[in-house]
């Protein structure tokens, strides 16, 4: 249930973040720097727990990589939309109620590429940074995970809102950024990007042993 509690915690902060710097303030340098700056925290602070994951495509790309329980996987998404879904509520009717909102309108070729593209930079970083036994015990995941990010708000996020992330796509949703009729773009190109940056993780980086989080905390043993 710790797992599944830090996956809400971290979505839940990721949208809450999206949401109210984007939600009418307008574009600028600070909406992709406050993104990215809210995953690299909640990475740092949930990353010992649960992985980290805050992103239904990076569990996806994760459970392929086979450092997560596949017991694991509908809690992690239900917690991610969940934190999501609360965070986008608590936006557009409290921070930010009565707030008029124009939602973007991505041409769907540019939008599915670029989606795709930036939720494979993503999973592929995290794979790398977060769950590489080359790189096991590392400092700087989060810092990449939420680079990742934030590059790609800036490099694509007036193309397709830059979501790289299913949940997100639903938070945005909810907060009228994203027209709902346009939310299967997400859906289709994030999953997607996760599968093949996962497939492509393993077929570069030698043969290794997975080890996921353990479902049930393991019992404290004394010392003797």
């Amino acid at each position: 249930m710790n797992k599944y509690i830090a996956e809400f915690i971290g979505t839940f902060f990721l949208v809450l973040t999206i949401g109210c710097t984007v939600v009418g303030a307008g574009t600028g340098v600070i909406a992709p720097l406050a993104i990215g700056a809210a995953l690299m925290v909640m990475v740092y602070a949930g990353g010992h727990i649960s992985g980290g994951h805050y992103n239904p495509a990076v569990t996806l790309g994760i459970l392929i990589r086979g450092k997560v329980q596949p017991t694991d996987v509908v809690p992690y998404m239900v917690a991610q939309f969940a934190g999501a879904a609360v965070a986008a509520l608590i936006v557009s009717k409290l921070l930010r109620a009565g707030v008029a909102v124009t939602p973007i309108s991505p041409h769907i070729g540019p939008a599915l590429v670029a989606e795709f593209l930036f939720t494979f930079a993503l999973v592929y970083v995290v794979l790398n940074a977060a769950t590489a036994e080359g790189t096991s015990g590392n400092s700087f995941y989060g810092l990449a995970i939420g680079m990742t990010v934030m590059t790609g708000a800036f490099a694509v996020g007036d193309i397709s809102g830059g979501a790289f992330n299913p949940a997100v796509a639903l938070g945005i949703c909810i907060l009228g950024i994203s027209d709902w009729n346009n939310i299967w773009i997400y859906l289709l190109a994030n999953f997607a990007a996760g599968v093949l940056a996962a497939v492509i993780f393993q077929l570069i980086n030698p043969l290794m042993q997975t080890t996921p989080i353990a479902t049930e905390e393991p019992p404290y043993e004394t010392p003797d």
